[in-house]
C-alpha cells in the first residue's frame, strides 16, 4: 500500500480525533457491536481501525478481563484511545501488516473501516494469519443506499463500499479467503444503516493458501 495513501488516511483521522467521540452514531454503533459479539471461548480481541477505541471500551465494560488490542493508522486517534482505556494494547499499524504472532487472536473486529482499506486481499490474509483455529471476524459496514454518510466534502482517499454493502456482497468478498457469513443483523440510527456480520473461517489457512498459489 502506498505511503502517500496511508499518509492521507492518517492525517484525515488525526484531524477528527479530538471530536470523534462526540458522534452519537459512533457511540451507539460501538455499543451495538459490543452486544452482538459472541464471546464464548474468547480471551484476546483485536479491533482493526479502532479509532478512539470506542468498541473496546464498551467491550471492556461488558466483559472485564479480556485481552484487548486496538490497531489504527492514526496516532491522534490512538492517543485518545490510550487515555480513555488504559488496560488495552494500542498499535499504530497498517491493517495489512500487524506486528502480532500467528494464531494469537480469538476475535477480530473492524467497524466502519473496511471501505477505506485499499488492499482487501492482503488485509484478509493477514487477519486469517492472526486468527486462532476457532476464531472469527466481526465487521460493521454501511448498507447499500441506506447507510452511506451524507453529502459533504469527499474524503482525501479512495473508498469502496460496494464490496461490503449487502449480505450478498460481503459474503462474496470474503468467500475466496475461506470465510463464510455465520450470522448478521441490520442496525439503524436515524438515516444511517449498517450491516453487522460475523464471519468464520470455512477452511484451514494452509489449504486456503495452497488454493491461492499460482499453478
Amino acid at each position: 500500500m502506498s505511503e502517500d495513501l496511508l499518509k492521507s488516511i492518517r492525517e484525515a483521522f488525526d484531524e477528527r480525533a479530538a471530536n470523534y467521540d462526540e458522534s452519537a452514531m459512533h457511540q451507539a454503533l460501538a455499543a451495538s457491536v459490543a452486544d452482538f459479539l459472541d464471546l464464548t471461548g474468547v480471551q484476546t480481541v483485536l479491533d482493526v481501525g479502532t479509532g478512539t477505541g470506542l468498541l473496546l471500551r464498551f467491550l471492556d465494560r461488558r466483559s472485564p478481563g479480556l485481552d484487548l488490542i486496538g490497531a489504527d493508522l492514526s496516532p491522534g486517534m490512538l492517543a485518545v484511545a490510550s487515555e480513555k482505556l488504559t488496560n488495552a494494547t494500542w498499535i499504530e499499524a497498517d491493517a495489512t501488516s500487524l506486528p502480532l504472532p500467528d494464531a494469537s487472536i480469538d476475535l477480530i473486529t473492524c467497524v466502519t473501516a473496511l471501505h477505506m482499506i485499499p488492499d482487501m486481499a492482503a488485509t484478509i490474509r493477514e487477519w486469517r494469519r492472526l486468527l486462532r483455529q476457532e476464531g472469527c471476524l466481526v465487521t460493521a459496514t454501511f448498507l447499500r443506499d441506506r447507510g452511506r454518510p451524507g453529502p459533504g466534502s469527499p474524503p482525501p482517499y479512495p473508498v469502496d463500499h460496494e464490496r461490503f454493502d449487502s449480505v450478498e456482497s460481503l459474503a462474496a468478498t470474503v468467500a475466496p479467503f475461506g470465510f463464510g457469513l455465520s450470522r448478521h443483523e441490520e442496525w439503524r440510527h436515524r438515516e444511517e444503516a449498517v450491516l453487522i456480520a460475523e464471519l468464520t473461517p470455512r477452511a484451514p489457512l494452509e489449504a486456503q493458501a495452497a488454493r491461492q498459489r499460482p499453478s
